[in-house]
């Protein structure tokens, strides 16, 4: 579409660039009540300012689906200055045009349903190891644990690398994870000050890794064979710094994403007594003497709606942000060149016009009579949408699957009292507190 007389003449969507330079940057990233002022304020789409670039944040189904339906010819990437120093030019995230649409066929190869189902064993041993030690541990905070068990997963799957034992790696990402949505003031004691100095040592170690497999006869099938064989638009092999820096990313998404789901997961299951026993029930009906395997997880269907319904309430990448190439109309408003578009995702997941009572935690809207997600095109979004879907997707739900099955069948947990579960949003989702649990195995497994 471009930009005619008539477009021209649309007027912005409402709302307020707020204070000089730093606009609403600070109740974006400080306020968790934020987003859902603004759209009782103004509505699907409002203008702001985030980032020090004017902006317009949109969501609902009707909004993405104009957004995704004009991606390729009026949007590209722009995440902001602190995600970007962070993650690296060579970043999947960060790359645009036919540079982002040639990586994206080579990480394809990498989760391809036939790899995916080959991880199965490895997954499965790794969830039996941290099932038994938070068993052993009895009370503790869940969301670190989680952190650490979807690394290790993300490392074995992604790059080969056993991390089980290595604590100095995980608290590494956390501290760069805390710092990739901040103010980028680059001083020690700072969010991003912190981030960067974790940047540098991750890139480190992760060089001293594809060195290692630079000198095996065979570069391997993961993530990081395929880099090393893997050719530009060019015909040249990737650098160095690229190979890096797309390790990174996916050691990133592959871990972050999967752990604020699994620790949203595990929170509703305890809030929500009837879904739970409903989980188990579904398991005991499979037969908790058969072994798991994938074609078992297949017929998981309620499980399915439960995590559904999970990735609903609180996806873990809960937006995006993009960068206006070419002025383009959103729900009767102008979009100018230049500006940022951030559409979000969790709002999106409570449009009434797709869900019944969006505010109530309810798998069976995910149920085929009911099948409330397909009520309209892009109401569901949790893995992203349109050139820039999450290509992770597929092993990031067996995973999460895995481990619930196994949770279900053998373990029950409570909530310890007094704790904050109010979410923190950045850079995905997680209760202040770490969601604080009493662990153990179920009598009748004893």
């Amino acid at each position: 579409m471009t930009a005619t007389i008539s477009q021209q003449s649309l007027p912005l969507p409402p709302g307020n660039f707020g204070l000089p330079l730093l606009g609403e940057t600070l109740n974006f990233l400080c306020d968790p009540d934020y987003l859902e002022k603004r759209q009782k304020q103004y509505g699907f789409i409002f203008k702001t300012n985030l980032f020090g670039h004017p902006t317009v944040v949109t969501m609902g189904a009707d909004a993405n689906r104009q957004l995704f339906t004009q991606e390729k010819m009026h949007l590209a990437s722009r995440w902001p200055e602190c995600t970007r120093a962070l993650l690296g030019s060579g970043s999947l995230l960060i790359q645009t045009g036919n540079e982002h649409q040639n990586r994206r066929k080579i990480f394809h190869k990498v989760f391809q349903p036939k790899i995916i189902e080959q991880s199965f064993s490895s997954i499965e041993s790794i969830s039996r190891s941290y099932l038994d030690k938070w068993e052993r541990m009895g009370t503790f905070n869940w969301f670190p644990e989680l952190s650490k068990f979807s690394l290790d997963v993300a490392c074995k799957f992604l790059i080969s690398l056993d991390t089980s034992n290595d604590d100095h790696f995980s608290k590494l990402f956390e501290k760069w994870g805390d710092g990739l949505f901040s103010v980028p003031i680059p001083l020690p004691w700072t969010k991003f000050g912190r981030a960067l100095h974790s940047r540098k040592q991750l890139l480190i170690r992760i060089e001293e890794i594809v060195r290692e497999r630079q000198q095996q006869s065979h570069p391997g099938q993961d993530l990081l064979g395929m880099l090393l064989q893997a050719q530009d638009e060019d015909g040249n092999k990737l650098s160095l710094q690229e190979v890096k820096e797309q390790v990174l990313t996916f050691l990133f998404g592959g871990h972050d994403t999967a752990a604020s789901t699994l620790t949203s997961m595990c929170l509703f299951l305890a809030q929500f007594p009837e879904v739970l026993a409903n989980a188990r029930a579904e398991q005991r009906q499979l037969g908790l003497e058969e072994p798991l395997t994938v074609e078992r997880l297949k017929q998981m269907n309620y499980l399915d709606q439960v995590l559904k319904e999970v990735l609903r309430v609180n996806p873990p990448g809960a937006f995006g942000f993009r960068r206006v190439t070419k002025e383009f109309e959103v729900n009767g408003y102008r979009v100018p060149q230049d500006w940022t578009v951030v559409y979000l995702f969790k709002r999106s997941h409570q449009d009434t016009s797709v869900y019944t009572q969006p505010e109530c935690f309810d798998p069976g809207r995910f149920a085929p009579e009911r099948a409330e997600d397909k009520a309209k095109p892009f109401g569901y979004l949790p893995f992203g949408g349109g050139l820039r879907e999450c290509p992770g997707k597929e092993f990031a739900k067996l995973e999460m699957k895995l481990l619930t099955a196994m949770l279900l069948r053998e373990y029950e947990w409570e909530l310890v009292s007094g704790q904050n579960l109010n979410f923190v949003q950045f850079p995905t989702p997680y209760p202040y507190d770490g969601l604080k649990v009493k662990f153990r195995r179920l009598a009748s497994q004893h």
